[in-house]
């Protein structure tokens, strides 16, 4: 089933896909799961190089017995075409709320991985009232918060150093225009160039809950993924103040590739979390 209005098979839920027209792309998306009187869906919004497939592959199945998971495949990556405009957080962002309104949802918890959780926060800033929950895994707020060097060593990045990874099996496999591959990398490194830091007076601001999920040996140093808890309103002595709606999430021994891989950990883990009430401390 392709058409967005089409429905739910009652007894099975099936997987349902399409290309919804937003902001001048033919964006791929993907339905998993039932929909819930008591919670929205689930947006995954996935790393850089990546499709839906290579960021979550591993939590999708547990994530969707529990709740109805919307994923996406942002501008030039894997099923969605290329458009000339830049890779930019905010489009992208107004690209998924896009997709929402062309889905019917008003509101939806979000799931952004690397790239997207910068998209993500982009979101949640410039339509707070659509994010209910968010989940954002390897986040900084500010350049600094990542490794020193690695924006250095993204910009060096040539096409081919992919090849034979599973960010350019993926590409080659389900693009549109597979050949486009190194303008996908010309416009991620253009998108890295850009970044700027969020002010830390907008992240105390969020009033989502919010779960920040960090490996130990991650792109983001994890004194940062404190610091970024602390402005959401975390790190106080919950027996005390009462849990805050902000979580923090260290896994060990993975890296920026393998924190989405653990999904023993991570799909109990933000299942509790969205199904958690809010607090009111």
């Amino acid at each position: 089933m392709t058409d967005s209005a089409a429905s739910f098979n009652s007894a099975e839920h099936a997987t349902r896909t399409g290309y919804a027209p937003v902001n001048g792309l033919q964006m791929y998306y993907e339905l998993h799961g039932a929909p819930r009187d008591d919670a929205p869906p689930l947006v995954l919004i996935h790393g850089a190089f990546s499709g839906i497939g290579t960021s979550f592959g591993p939590l999708l199945p547990g994530l969707s017995r529990t709740r109805q998971v919307i994923g996406v495949e942002l501008q030039g990556h894997a099923r969605t075409a290329d458009i000339d405009r830049p890779l930019r957080p905010a489009l992208l962002a107004d690209d998924i709320a896009a997709l929402l309104d062309h889905l019917g949802f008003v509101q939806a918890d979000i799931l952004g991985y690397s790239l997207g959780s910068d998209v993500a926060l982009h979101i949640v800033l410039k339509y707070p009232a659509r994010v209910r929950k968010q989940v954002l895994v390897s986040a900084s707020y500010k350049l600094a918060g990542l490794h020193p060097g690695l924006l250095e060593g993204m910009d060096q990045l040539q096409p081919e150093m992919l090849h034979g990874s599973p960010f350019h099996d993926e590409y080659m496999a389900l693009a549109p225009y597979p050949d486009a591959f190194p303008a996908l990398v010309d416009k991620v490194k253009d998108f890295d160039r850009t970044l700027e830091d969020f002010p830390a007076d907008a992240i105390r601001g969020i009033q989502a809950p919010t779960l920040l999920v960090v490996g130990d040996a991650d792109i983001v140093q994890p004194e940062h993924a404190v610091e970024m808890f602390r402005l959401l309103g975390g790190g106080v002595m919950g027996d005390i103040a009462g849990l805050p709606n902000a979580r923090l999430a260290i896994l060990p021994g993975s890296t920026h590739v393998t924190v989405v891989q653990r999904s023993a950990w991570l799909v109990p883990m933000i299942d509790e979390f969205l199904d958690a009430p809010v607090s009111a401390g």
